[in-house]
Parts: structure tokens; C-alpha cells; sequence
């Protein structure tokens, strides 16, 4: 498959960057308990950008949010643990700023040498990284000669690391951001079908926008999660104390029957795993659609409804999933998760999985590097297959 989102964003065969200091946006935002890392997958889909550049012979000045803070140092938010654990993936030292644009962070930029990388504190710790000001902007671009944007999973916001840089120096897409708009892009121009969505999750509210989109392009509709609820509703069926969203009930009739209008099938679950209350050592039962008890609540697909979703996997030409299609966290309630998950990494079709939850899903079980793509951007992967411009894709194109 071949993107239209690249055209016109130069990429990193376009540039040399042999004595040149790179700034890379990178999409660092992992999991913290404790000050630990939990999953390490954004670090580790970073290495590969930041790995050409150092053996291209530039000295590589790194960047990246982490969590929330609230435009002030936080402690608790520290790039620290991100710059150990880069430092061990890449084989070599990791020198971290003790702020962002302050003394610190551009004494340590001006003495950066070929070859070497610096981490910069979390760039959230600066009010002017969101609001993108200009200020702000001119103090990163003071840092470096080249930008090169490899956080797709940031490429949604208009932040001034994301769009602000690129437009005082010469920008790049990383390995990272180039592979998901190739990916993802594909699936917007001419997907192999038949296309299929596979959406999971608890809220349709959440992916409503995408789901209309992809009504213009997708041949099956898989549904799961707790939004599934809300679509049994609109069908008419009772769902116990499931998950619902009433304000959604009538949208969600709507889209169906313009879907079916249209030839798509529509599958939702036929049966469903239920408990009596939200809890992981909750009693799991297995139950048709039409007899959910009303003082029970659904958690996971049943096996029949994994079954026929992972037959349409396997059918399919190109698949896209997003969203568990249940509490996958929890063992009782992670077995329609898993089907699905392992009905993606057995598929013949182009798989690609949608960031967030269902990219941390896969990756439990193992099953990542059996698909085509995983995306690193839930929010990121869906503003895109909705057919929004994402202001970090636009900041590079020329």
C-alpha cells in the first residue's frame, strides 16, 4: 500500500544529517508505577529513527511530554526513568537536561558532539508547549539545525514541538511517523478488501466520528466492548446492567441501518460473558444475547461472537481493529480479547491495529510482531482515519 499522506513530507532520505544537531520529537509517553516504566513500546519504536541519525553522525537532541503536568516541573512526570531505559535500548549514554529550554537543557546542547544524544525534561513542564508559543518555539529552534517529528502518537495536537519547530527549521518525518502514515494512509486510499472494522471499547461516543467514516469504506462492521451495548439497545435487545449510552441510542439505529442500506454487514455479539457485579473475581457466565439476567452486567464477547469476528479477520483483505471487546485486564473476562487478537496475528489480509488499549492488548498476549502494524497513536490513529489533517503531518509538508 502506498500513502497520500506522504506526499510532499520529506522523510529522513532526504536528509543529511552528518554534523548536524537533530532535534526529534519524539512520542515518549510511556506508563509510570512507582517511577518505573510499565511498557516500554514508544521508547522502543523511537530507537530505530534515533539509531539512523547517530550512525549518520549527528548529535541527537530528544524531546517528549510524559503525562500531565500542569505547565510547571513535576517530579512525578520526570523524563529520568525514559532516559535510563532509552539509554539501554540504544547501547550508549543518555544525557538528560534538568529542564527543558533553561541553562541546563542549552549548555548541554551547544556541548552535544556527533553521535551523542540528549534528552531534554519533559516538554509539558513548559506552559508554552501547548498553548504553542512562539517564545517557546524560538527557544527549541535555538537548540538545533534540523527537526525531524517522530511522536505520531502527538501528531494530533498543535503543540508548539509539533508545529511550531517545524516551521523555523528544515522538518522531517521519522522511520516511526513515516511507517504509520504509510500504514494507516493505506487503509484510507485503496484498502484490499474486504475491508473490515473491528471497534471495541467502552464509549461510542468516543468513536463516533471515526465510525461514520469508515461506514463510507469498510465491507464488515465488527462490534465489541462495552459500546456494543448501546448498538444491542438500538436493535432492541435488554442488556441487563450493561454499559449504555442512552444520548447514543438513536445515532447508533441510524448508522446501522444506513450501513446495512449500503450492503455492510454488521456484526454484533450473539452472546456475551456476564457477572453480577464489576469485579475481576466476579463469577463469569457465558449467556445468549436474548438472555441476559437484568441484575447482570456484560464484560467480554461470548466465544460464538469471538468465533465469527475472528472468521471475518481471516476473510478479510484488510483489517483494522481498535478497541478489546472486553475487560481484557481481567483473565475471566479477556477471552474475546484474545480471540480477536490472535484472529489478527493469523490473518493472510493486511492487519493493523489502532493504537491504545487494543495495541496494549496484542502486545499482552504476545501476538504484536505478527501483524503488519501496531500503532503507537490511539487518538492519533483514529483524528486520521476520520480524514482530519493532523497538524503535525501538515507542519512537514512542503
Amino acid at each position: 500500500m502506498t500513502s497520500p499522506l506522504l506526499a510532499g513530507v520529506p522523510t529522513l532520505d532526504d536528509l543529511d544529517a552528518a554534523g548536524k544537531r537533530v532535534f526529534v520529537r519524539a512520542d515518549l509517553n510511556v506508563p509510570l508505577r512507582d517511577g518505573e516504566i510499565t511498557d516500554d513500546l514508544r521508547v522502543q519504536a523511537s530507537v530505530p529513527t534515533l539509531r539512523r541519525l547517530l550512525d549518520a553522525g549527528a548529535a541527537v537532541i530528544v524531546a517528549s511530554h510524559l503525562g500531565r503536568p500542569k505547565g510547571e516541573p513535576d517530579p512525578a512526570s520526570s523524563m529520568a526513568p525514559v532516559g535510563e531505559r532509552l539509554a539501554a535500548l540504544l547501547g550508549s549514554e543518555v544525557v538528560v537536561a534538568a529542564d527543558v529550554v533553561g541553562d541546563d537543557a542549552r549548555a548541554k546542547a551547544a556541548a552535544l558532539e556527533a553521535g551523542q544524544v540528549l534528552l531534554l525534561e519533559n516538554l509539558r513542564w513548559h506552559p508554552g508547549e501547548t498553548s504553542n508559543d512562539d517564545a517557546f518555539a524560538d527557544a527549541l529552534a535555538d537548540l538545533c539545525d534540523v527537526y525531524v517529528d517522530d511522536a505520531f502518537g502527538a501528531a494530533h495536537r498543535a503543540h508548539a514541538s509539533i508545529s511550531g519547530l517545524p516551521a523555523r527549521r528544515p522538518g522531517y518525518a521519522g522511520l516511526l511517523l513515516a511507517r504509520e502514515l504509510d500504514a494507516l494512509g493505506g487503509l484510507l486510499a485503496e484498502p484490499v478488501r474486504p475491508y473490515v472494522a473491528v471497534l471495541g471499547g467502552a464509549k461510542v461516543s468516543d468513536k463516533l466520528v471515526v465510525l461514520e467514516r469508515l461506514l463510507e469504506r469498510i465491507d464488515v462492521l465488527a462490534v465489541g466492548g462495552a459500546m456494543a451495548y448501546t448498538f444491542l439497545v438500538a436493535e432492541g435487545v435488554a442488556v441487563g446492567t450493561s454499559r449504555v449510552e442512552e444520548d447514543q441510542v438513536e445515532t447508533v439505529a441510524r448508522l446501522v441501518a444506513a450501513a446495512r442500506e449500503r450492503g455492510i454487514e454488521v456484526l454484533l455479539p450473539t452472546d456475551v460473558i456476564v457477572a453480577g457485579e464489576f469485579a475481576e473475581d466476579a463469577a463469569a457466565t457465558s449467556v445468549a444475547v436474548g438472555a441476559i439476567p437484568a441484575d447482570h452486567i456484560g464484560l467480554d464477547v461470548g466465544p460464538e461472537t469471538a468465533e465469527r469476528y475472528a472468521r471475518a479477520i481471516a476473510e478479510a483483505g484488510s483489517v483494522f481493529w481498535n478497541g478489546p471487546m472486553g475487560v481484557f485486564e481481567w483473565e475471566p473476562f479477556a477471552a474475546g480479547t484474545r480471540r480477536v487478537a490472535q484472529a489478527m496475528a493469523d490473518a493472510p489480509g493486511f492487519t493493523v491495529v489502532g493504537g491504545g488499549d487494543s495495541a496494549a492488548a496484542i502486545r499482552a498476549f504476545g501476538l504484536d510482531d505478527r501483524v503488519d502494524h501496531v500503532s503507537t497513536g490511539g487518538g492519533a490513529s483514529l483524528e486520521l482515519l476520520e480524514g482530519r489533517d493532523l497538524p503535525g503531518v501538515v507542519a512537514l509538508r512542503r
